[in-house]
């Protein structure tokens, strides 16, 4: 394996599947029988996932409300995600631990670097909840945060398509993909395929991104063995 140690960065919308909202039973399965399947090869796994399945902050307040509320909010929605994910890992016997950036005892450890780091050495999957348990930061960000806390070699970003393009690919015939971009090429060129603080952040601290299609059977394994799928989000090279 290239990867020992990865972060899988899956969005609400990608739990929700067709239905477009809510938490699709089915697509809930395929994704945890995908990680499951990496699992077994021995990789350790962090997992953040995303709310906007249920609530997401910035469409909130766009609509009027408060933005930290809503935001806080959104925080809520990935805790459901996170315990829905959870359950269906350890239906297939994978053992796992949500840890959440907001104390909740009841249903979720709270967010302790150290702690998080000793359950990836016991190969149990992290899954981080809550965000970064403030307002005005993305699960983008904390995506990258998280990676870079618990020394992740990368950050998995999970998607629809298999890799970045210069335009939308589902509109438009002669899209192009990329093999590899660095983390500059995202920025000046707009691409959204991470916010701009978590590519950012990842700059900043040589975190590679692998932006790639988690739905198309055995890819994810793929990633972590190091073959030529999606697209590399790097440094540039000398």
């Amino acid at each position: 394996m290239k990867y020992k140690r990865v972060l899988i960065k899956l969005s609400g919308e990608a739990l929700a599947g067709d239905q477009g909202f809510g938490i699709d039973g089915e697509m809930l399965s395929t994704i945890s029988k995908e990680i499951g399947q990496l699992h077994a090869t021995g990789t350790e796994i962090a997992i953040v996932v995303g709310g906007g399945n249920i609530h997401r902050g910035v469409a909130g307040a766009t609509a009027g409300m408060d933005r930290s509320t809503s935001d806080y909010m959104g925080m809520m929605a990935t805790v459901i995600n996170c315990l829905a994910l959870q359950d269906t890992l350890e239906r297939q016997g994978v053992y796992t631990r949500v840890q959440s950036a907001i104390d909740m005892q009841e249903v979720a450890e709270p967010y302790i670097r150290r702690k998080a780091m000793r359950h990836l050495e016991k190969k149990r999957v992290v899954i981080f909840a809550a965000g970064t348990g403030s307002p005005y930061f993305t699960t983008d960000t904390t995506a990258a945060l998280r990676a870079n806390e618990i020394n992740a070699e990368v950050i998995m970003k999970a998607t629809k398509v298999d890799g970045i393009y210069d335009k939308d690919p589902m509109k438009h015939n002669d899209a192009v993909k990329f093999d590899t971009l660095n983390y500059i090429d995202v920025l000046n060129r707009g691409i959204k395929v991470m916010d701009s603080t978590a590519i950012s952040l990842c700059m900043d601290n040589d975190m590679d991104i692998v932006v790639f299609n988690m739905f198309e059977t055995g890819n994810i394994k793929k990633v972590v063995e190091g073959n030529a799928v999606g697209t590399l989000v790097t440094k540039p090279q000398k």
